[in-house]
């Protein structure tokens, strides 16, 4: 196995964080400090991270939180904003799976689990993601949902065609399996209507439900599963869908600060 890819699955960071970190010189192998991402390890190996020894099994956790407006999809924040990973009290490091702008809200997964992280969000494994928007202006037209199911060109690129349903006059849901910055926001400014609301609902096979802002849940091992079969590299068709999320009281912050991820 690639050692940037052991320690994504060993939670220390996302895969891109892990590469990063071997290049600076972060990490050894058998007591040498090894900066090449590729290099072939095994479970056998004797692995550090900053002279921290590095658990090649550890618990495997993914949590669903209903994130609230005005927290930042980032495991820390340079501006001194509260944090999706703030929300949820754990000894793990924990780092959220893809993100939502500031003032969005709805539903984003944490984990440690860096494998299932990349698996769940490159656009190359098509996992789909659902959106509730309300927009502004004028009621949504036929014209404008036609255009977002055929994809809509963006100064970095044709979108893939989107699923588009009209659930109100301003109201749409809509499901992409790109992850483009600002993506919902700008195919719908592109087709004439802001975004005044922004709320994601599903995430593969796992809804909100009535989970409540700033609440979170730990996955059971069966939709755990799920999702990693969604991120298994299939294409097309969609995933089935899983009972909603339940509510948890999200209480009280980590005992402890835990270095935070490097993704």
């Amino acid at each position: 196995m690639r050692l940037a890819k052991l320690l994504a699955g060993a939670g220390v960071a996302s895969r891109r964080g892990s590469e990063e970190l071997i290049r600076s010189g972060g990490v050894t192998v058998d007591g040498e400090t090894v900066t090449d991402p590729a290099r072939d390890v095994t479970e056998r190996n004797a692995i550090a991270v900053d002279g921290s020894p590095v658990d090649h099994s550890p618990t495997r956790v993914v949590y669903a939180l209903n994130k609230p407006a005005g927290v930042v999809s980032t495991a820390r924040d340079t501006h001194g904003r509260p944090t999706v990973v703030g929300l949820i009290p754990s000894d793990l490091r924990l780092y959220p799976v893809g993100r939502l702008d500031a003032d969005a809200t709805g539903l984003i997964l944490l984990t440690n689990d860096g494998e299932l992280a990349h698996r769940l969000t490159h656009p190359s494994f098509e996992v789909p993601k659902t959106y509730r928007a309300v927009l502004a202006g004028k009621p949504v037209g036929q014209a404008a949902l036609n255009a977002l199911r055929a994809g809509v060109l963006l100064d970095d690129g044709r979108t893939a065609p989107a699923k588009v349903r009209r659930i109100g006059k301003h109201t749409i849901e809509l499901t992409i399996h790109e992850g483009r910055k600002r993506q919902v926001k700008r195919m719908c400014e592109h087709v004439g209507h802001r975004v005044k609301l922004l709320e994601r609902i599903r995430f593969g096979s796992l809804e909100l439900g009535d989970l409540k802002p700033s609440a979170y849940r730990r996955l059971t091992d069966g939709e755990v599963k799920r999702l990693s079969a969604e991120g298994s590299g299939r294409r097309g068709g969609s995933a089935s869908r899983s009972a909603p999320a339940r509510s948890q009281p999200s209480s009280g912050r980590p005992a402890a600060a835990r270095r935070a991820s490097r993704s």
